[in-house]
């Protein structure tokens, strides 16, 4: 849920339906299990063009109705999986970090930090990056389980935890944050395309020279492990790569709990999703598609993938 003030409802692509992913390594190679996904990255559109002539409509028009056309689901192909970065705003302070599974910390150089060292570290002002993962294990920061790596970046300003994992992984992670993932499968879906859509304008437009989005509801709620479930990782996987595309660009698809709620908070910039409206037309049996065509009208599916493919 996005109550802060939002970006631009649309990101247009520089040419043709293709937009350019410049992902710079802020914080050096840490320990990143994908280190050419840090590279450069082509989002190339496979989008329905029959559906991208018209401008989003607003949020005032009423999705429980018909609304014409509606967004073909684009076919599967190969999909880029990028590694996207989450500052855990709302874990700091950080009081207390470990790793499971057989991951471990390493200092920027290289060289191990065991965790009674890793601790005294984050209660003093040191600056310095560690970078904890690997192994197929996970990292706890205060209590909570994250997988992929995680950052722990102190500039001066105290220490702040980044979590670098794959962008499909933490879109499962954000559906489940966003919506109970006992809701209906197919509201789910929908859920998981405007996440994806959302995270992708911020790799983007980075919030940060050091991270992509936080964790809070200022973005996108994020919550590692808690919120993945089986039902939003098959969310994320039944609609691996799918994004909201408006001419060739990319949509930074909003949406709020309750239709109030979206008016209220991103009514003057256009369309913007109900996530209750969406699990009410999905119980009607409505497919995702057919709800994001409800609320984001005259915007299409697309496919992202790398470059080349």
């Amino acid at each position: 849920m996005h109550l802060g003030k939002p970006l631009l409802l649309t990101l247009t692509a520089s040419a043709g339906l293709s937009a350019l992913i410049v992902w710079f390594t802020h914080l050096g190679s840490g320990n990143s299990a994908n280190q050419d996904t840090d590279a450069l990255l082509s989002a190339l559109f496979e989008a329905d063009e029959r559906n991208g002539h018209s401008a989003p409509a607003t949020s005032h028009r009423d999705p429980d109705q018909p609304s014409g056309a509606v967004p073909a689901v684009p076919p599967p192909i190969t999909t880029a999986d990028p590694q996207v970065r989450i500052a855990l705003l709302s874990q700091r302070p950080l009081l207390r970090v470990s790793t499971a599974g057989g991951a471990g910390c390493r200092l920027q150089g290289g060289n191990p930090v065991e965790p009674g060292a890793l601790q005294a570290m984050l209660a003093g002002s040191t600056t310095g990056l560690v970078s904890c993962g690997g192994n197929g294990g996970h990292v706890v920061v205060n209590g909570r389980a994250y997988a992929g790596t995680m950052h722990l970046l102190n500039r001066g300003q105290g220490w702040l935890a980044i979590n670098q994992l794959s962008l499909e992984n933490y879109v499962a992670s954000v559906v489940g944050a966003e919506m109970p993932s006992h809701w209906n499968g197919e509201a789910l879906k929908a859920q998981a395309v405007a996440a994806r859509s959302y995270a992708l304008v911020h790799m983007l437009r980075p919030a940060d020279r050091d991270w992509n989005l936080g964790d809070t509801t200022r973005w996108q709620a994020y919550s590692g492990r808690t919120s993945t479930t089986r039902s939003t990782v098959l969310a994320a996987e039944t609609t691996r790569g799918i994004v909201l595309s408006f001419k060739g660009g990319l949509v930074e698809s909003l949406y709020a709990a309750t239709q109030e709620i979206s008016d209220e908070a991103h009514g003057h910039l256009g369309a913007s999703m109900s996530q209750h409206g969406a699990q009410r037309l999905a119980q009607r049996g409505l497919r995702f598609n057919e709800i994001l065509g409800r609320y984001y009208s005259g915007a299409s599916l697309a496919r992202i993938r790398t470059d080349g493919q």
